[in-house]
């Protein structure tokens, strides 16, 4: 109700003022509630002394000037109940049965935030608003402000906003209610029809400790490091396997060890997770795991420290809110980086060993087990689950055995190539180099990040030049590369030669091209081409890591079809492909088809010639220091010289209104897609008519969808153009709604449609629309992330990479015409495809379309 209407907003002034100055609804302008918390997050422009005055007013009116108009409550109503909608469906009923148990004896146990829908739809008006006196008053009220601005003069309008804020007569005491702690161990098994997957979890609860001392700092690097040895035991085996300790809820800590399993598989899992807790309590962690992490942790809090001036201010905002709410400590990450480096030499293994036998214990424990509910999956009951329990504890356990090695990653150094080629393109400051293999290489030297370098490569032809038979494994070929390493490197092998180094490098194949992607700090780089150069070189061979991704990649996929929303998409990629071989659904007969050796086959020819190859490097760095670097790594990868593209596959959309429905789940709830298709011309004018028509009719259907008939929490929109391998465009509408409501709200999608074809967009739509491409600009060019994909883009289409400097100039064209005429040729309503679930229930009555 914040959000329609306070003393000084009337309903939807105070969104339509944000989205005038900008901001979006979601994103910049939004609320949460919690078990134990309420917070409001408001994101404003600190270049206007007018806006952030009108943020503080928003601030003070949300604090105690709500209208809760009832008309608006009503309508309100909707929107909670659709939100509530949203959230249903297997993990939902799943939490239903377990919360009781994980939370026993408290209230927690019995109030979940999100309400009951029978209470949405019949509170009465006064109880909202009692509600609202009661606990919104400024004994339990803080606001957070952090971004770039005069500290005094923002305390001075908190002071001016909040200082006359009155609490109400006769406090209520706000009750902090407690988790009682048990002897017994407590067991939330649960199924569920529609459960995908199977997993295991233990909880043990734990009291909350005081935060506030050095030797509490000290303690939770200490529990840190523990965490991330064992974690990087349980990893890759194990099908998501994890140990972590933090705070459970407002009044309890919590450490859990969980994992998930394959069908059948849910006790071996728990016995496996429990080995290897127990086989630190027995034999502890080793040195050299635990100098290894402390290389990991004092590397990472020093890249925070480096991007100290710029983190994002959210970043701050959240851990001064967690202070407020919960007495975190917030030294800064200057103190913590120089506790950091105090702390972490002198942390012995006796400290981090002692965390097993101290945290898994027999009290206070509640083991949770999620499982489709099936009949060929059994499910352990308690008695079987206590049995694991008592038989790692008797077990026969080996101590861990360390293996690393101190090999140099590349054993046998290329040599460097020359540069045939060098140009700069001056409005952008990049170096453009040609070398002597062929390879293409843009560097953009940027001062945004203090200790960041992204890069990007690409190549034509991807997995389109692979045959239909052997389709599966070109899709697949760069997890099956990556999950065995590279070069003489296991994959683990190689996660521990990187210890202590910022660096990631991906190998990718699309469907279009190949190339990598990733980036290093400064101090790291090296390591980075290191990496590009193996995985273009020496793609290895593991038959084992191979099964173990099989293994895991089936266990995802045995239960999937039992997800209503994969039903959903599996129709909506087979209606839009036309039932194309290359577009079948997700299935463990379809990946039964991947082959390791085929896999490696393809990528090592699609990586076998650096000829064709573009590679982007943006962020920290003199162009100078990496030109020995990349005329050695780049330089030094092979060129055949051959002429190659992407094929067109021949996947087309079909033409004409196509409708259906998939009757698929219990709860009352559906989704539906409205997809348009077409071709497309290809221009930068175009793209940006198509960019803003999208975000005209997103603000248009939340106001009318959601705010006006309360019939969706929101409508997702979205307008997308191709170029490869045919110039072509797809813009979806979705949203999901109560059953007897969808077609209610998709004619309304359309009555929208054909307002914006006949009239176009109210003139205030397009002000919002170009205040925000302005201020998500002024953004975008301080980021490496920008820079780089756009520099990308431009080789890729063979663009002028200048015409990111000119982009104010399609923001400033923009008019209602443009977006009626793009509305007109993009949204035809005699061309569409609409795909809608509705639950099983449904299917004896078929809804009119």
């Amino acid at each position: 109700m914040a959000f329609n209407g306070t003393r000084n907003f009337e309903k939807q002034e105070l969104v339509d003022y944000l989205e005038g100055i900008g901001m979006r609804f979601g994103p910049e302008l939004n609320a949460y509630t919690s078990f134990d918390q309420t917070v409001y997050m408001l994101e404003v422009p600190t270049d206007s002394a007018e806006l952030i005055t009108t943020a503080f007013q928003i601030l003070e009116d949300w604090a105690h000037g709500i209208s809760f108009d009832h008309e608006e409550i009503d309508k309100e109503r909707g929107v909670v109940i659709e939100e509530w909608r949203l959230g249903q469906g297997a993990s939902a009923r799943l939490q239903e049965k377990q919360f009781p148990i994980l939370f026993k004896d408290s209230r927690y146990a019995e109030r979940m935030p999100i309400g009951k829908p029978e209470i949405l739809e019949s509170f009465d008006y006064d109880v909202l608003k009692r509600f609202y006196r009661d606990w919104y008053r400024p004994d339990l009220m803080a606001v957070v402000a952090v971004g770039d601005f005069d500290p005094a003069v923002i305390e001075g309008l908190i002071q001016k906003h909040f200082t006359g804020l009155e609490s109400p007569d006769n406090l209520r005491e706000r009750t902090v209610y407690p988790v009682p702690d048990h002897d017994e161990a407590l067991f939330a098994i649960a199924t569920d029809p529609e459960m995908t997957f199977n997993s295991v979890s233990v909880y043990w609860k734990q009291d909350l400790r005081d935060e506030s001392t050095f030797g509490a700092y000290r303690q939770s690097v200490v529990e840190a490091l523990y965490n991330q040895m064992l974690n990087q035991r349980l990893y890759p085996p194990f099908l998501g396997a994890f140990s972590g300790q933090g705070r459970f809820i407002g009044t309890k800590e919590v450490y859990i060890l969980g994992a998930g399993a394959p069908d059948n598989g849910i006790e071996r899992a728990l016995e496996a997770v429990l080995t290897e807790a127990e086989r630190v309590a027995r034999f502890g962690l080793t040195e050299s795991e635990l100098e290894r992490e402390k290389r990991e942790l004092l590397r990472s809090m020093e890249q925070a420290y480096a991007e100290r001036e710029n983190t994002e201010s959210s970043v701050y905002a959240s851990e001064y809110i967690r202070s407020f709410l919960w007495d975190e400590p917030t030294p800064g990450i200057a103190n913590e980086f120089e506790w950091t480096k105090q702390f972490a030499p002198g942390i012995t293994l006796d400290d981090v060993n002692g965390l097993a036998r101290e945290w898994i214990i027999d009290e206070n424990r509640v083991i949770l087990v999620s499982a489709p509910e099936k009949e060929t999956v059994s499910v352990p009951g308690e008695d079987d689950l206590t049995a694991v329990f008592s038989a790692v504890a008797a077990a026969e356990i080996t101590a861990y055995e360390d293996m690393a090695t101190d090999a140099p990653l590349v054993a046998r150094v290329p040599e460097p190539a020359a540069i045939v080629e060098e140009d700069v393109i001056e409005e952008l400051e990049v170096q453009r180099w040609k070398l002597a293999n062929g390879v293409r290489v843009y560097l953009k030297p940027t001062d945004f990040k203090d200790d960041e370098i992204l890069f990007r490569s690409w190549s034509p032809g991807g997995s389109s030049l692979s045959s239909d038979e052997d389709y599966i494994a070109s899709v697949t070929a760069t997890s099956a590369v990556t999950q065995g390493g590279a070069g003489n490197f296991s994959l683990v092998d190689l996660q521990k030669a990187l210890a202590g180094k910022a660096v990631r490098v991906s190998p990718y194949v699309s469907s279009l091209t190949e190339g990598f992607s990733g980036s290093a700090s400064p101090s790291d780089v090296e390591t980075m081409f290191q990496l590009i150069y193996l995985y273009f070189t020496a793609p290895r061979r593991d038959a084992e890591a191979f099964q173990s991704l099989t293994t895991r990649l089936n266990a995802f996929l045995t239960n999937r079809s039992a997800d209503p929303i994969a039903a959903y998409q599996d129709t909506i990629q087979v209606t839009l492909s036309q039932n194309h071989f290359r577009a079948r659904p997700a299935s463990t007969e379809l990946y039964a088809e991947m082959d390791l050796d085929k896999s490696l086959a393809f990528y090592r020819d699609r990586f076998a010639d650096a000829s064709d190859f573009a590679f982007f490097f943006v962020g920290t760095f003199d162009p100078d220091s990496l030109k020995p670097l990349i005329q050695t790594y780049i330089g030094g990868l092979p060129s055949i010289g051959r002429v190659e593209n992407w094929r067109d596959e021949e996947i087309r959309p079909p033409t004409g209104v196509i409708s259906k429905e998939v009757y698929r789940g219990i709860e009352p709830k559906s989704q539906t897609r409205i997809t348009f298709t077409g071709p497309f011309d290809w221009t930068r004018e175009n793209r940006h008519a198509m960019r803003s028509l999208a975000a005209v009719l997103r603000i248009r259907l939340r106001e009318v969808l959601r705010e006006d008939l309360g019939g969706t929490y929101g409508v997702g929109v979205s307008g997308i153009p191709s170029r490869n391998p045919r110039q072509e465009y797809s813009f979806t509408v979705t949203f999901g709604t109560a059953p007897d409501r969808l077609k209610e709200l998709s004619d309304a999608v359309f009555l929208q449609i054909d307002s914006l074809q006949s009239y176009g967009p109210r003139q205030e739509e397009i002000d919002k629309v170009k205040e925000a491409q302005r201020r998500q600009r002024e953004t975008d060019l301080r980021e490496n992330s920008y820079w780089l994909s756009q520099l990308v883009a431009a080789d890729l289409y063979d663009a002028d990479p200048r015409n990111i400097l000119v982009y104010e100039e399609l923001i400033e064209a923009l008019d209602i015409e443009m977006i009626r005429e793009a509305a007109k040729r993009y949204l035809r309503t005699d061309n569409y495809v609409q795909v809608s679930l509705y639950p099983e229930k449904e299917a004896e009555e078929p809804p009119q379309q």
